[in-house]
């Protein structure tokens, strides 16, 4: 049976807040979290952009158990992987034992281009995840590592504060070679779109039964059109398609992009409003795609009216 965790937005709500929502989360009955990794916003709306090494700290003492993931951290360019290495490893301790996975994958130019560095083309942003994970898993031994690779160099590094297991490594992948590469580095596979073809092409290419996450938007409400109003004004770069959303530098960019898409773009995109059938149906298509997983984010200010209407409605019908 699928499990259902609560998506913590870091573009959305400031760090006390998502530490509460965590919290609230695994008091509503959500089995597990995401949290995303970001620099920037994705729009100047939506407003936060919290480091989340800290906040996984606060949200390890603020709740008792449920399981965190990354959504996804970038280990390529804008930090660098002996020190993810060693935030990762912290992080695992934090958490306790089987509470922490490390989500990966090659990332966006809107938070990796920060130090100027040229934006990589795809290809080569895979090679470089692929070392990354090396260096890193390597550093979790607490052996002492020296690395001159291809794109990283490490100079007789060792990790003393390591968890007894390491954490899993979960890699998000869109396109073939970023799944197929999922499939064979990582211990677990990441996506946001309720596409049973990916789902397999992961399985087959050597994913078998490992762990497969998928993450969605809603934004429930007592009104559909408020909260589809809602929904547009906070979130319209889920409307972008293709590769815009890896190579645009800004949140200004973003908002230039996202003139091209409308309010009932959204509102068809994602459930808006009070209709659960809608709610159920949107979380359904991904466990029908075929993910172990799934993750839902609540868009807007109304974080308590979304729990209670999935504490009590949504999360029992798809136990069910």
């Amino acid at each position: 049976m699928a499990r259902f965790g609560y998506f913590l937005s870091s573009e959305e709500f400031g760090p006390r807040e998502l530490v509460a929502q965590a919290k609230r989360a695994e008091q509503a009955g959500f089995e597990a979290l995401w949290i995303s990794d970001h620099f920037h916003p994705w729009t100047e709306k939506q407003g936060n952009s919290g480091f989340v090494w800290s906040m996984i700290g606060a949200i390890a003492e603020a709740t008792d158990a449920i399981p965190l993931t990354t959504a996804v951290t970038c280990p390529t360019l804008r930090i660098h992987p002996a020190i993810i290495a060693q935030a990762t490893a912290t992080s695992a301790l934090l958490m306790g034992e089987g509470r922490f996975f490390f989500g990966v994958g090659t990332g966006e130019s809107l938070n990796e281009h920060i130090f100027g560095d040229h934006w990589p083309s795809i290809d080569l942003r895979l090679e470089m995840l692929e070392e990354s994970i090396e260096v890193i898993r390597r550093l979790w031994t607490g052996e002492q590592v020296t690395h001159r690779g291809k794109h990283y160099t490490v100079e007789t590094a060792k990790l003393y504060s390591i968890p007894d297991t390491p954490p899993p490594v979960y890699v998000s992948g869109f396109g073939p070679k970023a799944i197929k590469l999922a499939a064979k580095i990582g211990d677990g596979f990441c996506n946001v779109q309720p596409d049973a073809e990916q789902v397999e092409l992961f399985r087959s290419s050597g994913g078998g039964d490992k762990v497969a996450q998928g993450g969605t938007k809603v934004c429930w409400g007592e009104d559909e059109a408020a909260a589809r109003r809602t929904a547009f004004e906070t979130w319209p770069n889920e409307g972008l398609e293709g590769e815009l959303a890896q190579l645009l530098p800004t949140p200004a960019h973003f908002e230039q992009a996202t003139s091209l898409v409308t309010e009932e773009m959204i509102g068809a995109s994602m459930a808006c409003g009070p209709d659960l059938d809608a709610h159920v149906a949107q979380l359904q298509a991904y466990v029908d795609a075929g993910y172990d997983e799934v993750f839902v984010q609540q868009i807007g200010p109304d974080q308590e009216g979304f729990f209670k209407a999935y504490e009590s409605e949504v999360l029992p019908r798809l136990r069910s």
